[in-house]
């Protein structure tokens, strides 16, 4: 009963779903230039680039077009990859622009964008993308919104919050009226979601072959004055990170 009724309440809020988190704040802006800071392209210029879950391949193009010496855009996707070569041959990018499933050259610099939130096994990923770098190279990451942030339930934020005032289930059953996937859990489904909270994040870095050689939680703009480390988890609005191989 309860369940049927928090369903009832998500289809009044959001009958097809939610429009929220859907890329339109990055419009005429470089989200890499935004999310990562704007010196990453002076940081990569001349330098081997992977795009780890490069999708259709549009910042790994920009990094070829913007001084990289090579980018390669690494997704487990073909479909993806398809559309992202397409890209790269109408920008003209194809010399130093490549796109595969899986690598063996080691890079100067792993960038990861918009992706911890979602990986199934974060832990797994980092030892794989330490795998591709050089002994010196860096991951440059950045993702948001984490899981406590008002719109942290990404599709399943309907209005703020709403991922943590309904459960998983009254959200699973909602979602199954206008998709037919299957998914019974928000890790099922299309690209996943993991709750990665901010101290979560720590911990899996802290596990990793990694440390950070930076951290930055950049604050929700319009709560910027009450961001502190008790509100952190609730008021930052992406996590912006550089990380190192750790000292042996």
């Amino acid at each position: 009963m309860f369940t049927s009724l928090q369903c009832r309440i998500l289809t009044w809020f959001a009958p097809q779903g939610s429009m929220l988190c859907d890329g339109s704040a990055y419009i005429g802006k470089s989200k890499l230039a935004v999310l990562l800071g704007s010196d990453i392209f002076s940081t990569i210029t001349g330098k081997v680039v992977i795009d780890f879950g490069c999708g259709d391949g549009e910042h790994t193009v920009e990094m070829a077009q913007k001084g990289a010496k090579r980018v390669i855009g690494l997704d487990i996707r073909e479909s993806v990859l398809t559309v992202a070569r397409q890209k790269a041959a109408q920008a003209g990018v194809t010399d130093n622009c490549v796109f595969a499933t899986s690598t063996t050259g080691l890079a100067d610099y792993v960038v990861s964008l918009d992706a911890f939130e979602h990986f199934s096994e974060p832990g797994e990923i980092l030892n794989i993308i330490n795998s591709l770098l050089k002994p010196q190279g860096e991951v440059l990451a950045s993702f948001g919104p984490t899981w406590y942030h008002p719109l942290g339930g990404h599709s399943y934020s309907v209005f703020p919050w709403s991922h943590l005032l309904f459960t998983e289930k009254a959200f699973m059953r909602w979602r199954a009226t206008y998709s037919s996937d299957g998914a019974t859990c928000f890790a099922e489904t299309s690209g996943g979601l993991n709750q990665m909270t901010i101290a979560r994040f720590k911990k899996v870095v802290a596990a990793s072959p990694f440390e950070f050689a930076s951290l930055e939680l950049v604050p929700i703009r319009k709560f910027r004055n009450f961001h502190n480390r008790f509100t952190q988890e609730f008021l930052t609005s992406y996590v912006r990170c550089r990380l190192r191989k750790r000292s042996k």
